[in-house]
């Protein structure tokens, strides 16, 4: 059965940090990850991609701040979160995308990240 399954969210103070974490079961990365996010009212936006070449974008919001990478033998995607702020506070996605006629797009169930004093 494929899945994604994210974890790590929670409630975290400004300035503060968290490790999201995506795993895949029923498949192996082999194009690209990302890591979305949703606040409430908001479209879903991109907050940071890795391919299989492991080359990295992320959103200009969370430039310096976010990072992400991946454990290829735990088949884990991560996502380091650090100086975090109120306007991160959102749902996090996880999606699992490669192109083509063999290819195939995953998404997680979502976990929340809130970030309040």
């Amino acid at each position: 059965q494929v899945q994604l399954v994210e974890s790590g969210g929670g409630l975290v103070q400004p300035g503060g940090s968290l490790r999201l974490s995506c795993a895949a079961s029923g498949f192996t990365f082999s194009a690209y990850v990302s890591w979305y996010r949703q606040a409430p009212g908001k479209e879903r936006e991109l907050v940071a991609r890795i391919t299989s070449d492991v080359s990295r974008n992320y959103a200009d919001s969370v430039k310096g701040r976010f990072t992400i990478s991946t454990d290829n033998a735990k088949k884990t995607v991560y996502l380091q979160m650090n100086s975090l702020k109120s306007e991160d506070t959102a749902v996090y996605f996880c999606n699992a995308k490669r192109p083509g006629i063999w290819g195939y797009d995953y998404w997680g169930q979502g976990t929340q990240v809130t970030v309040s004093a």
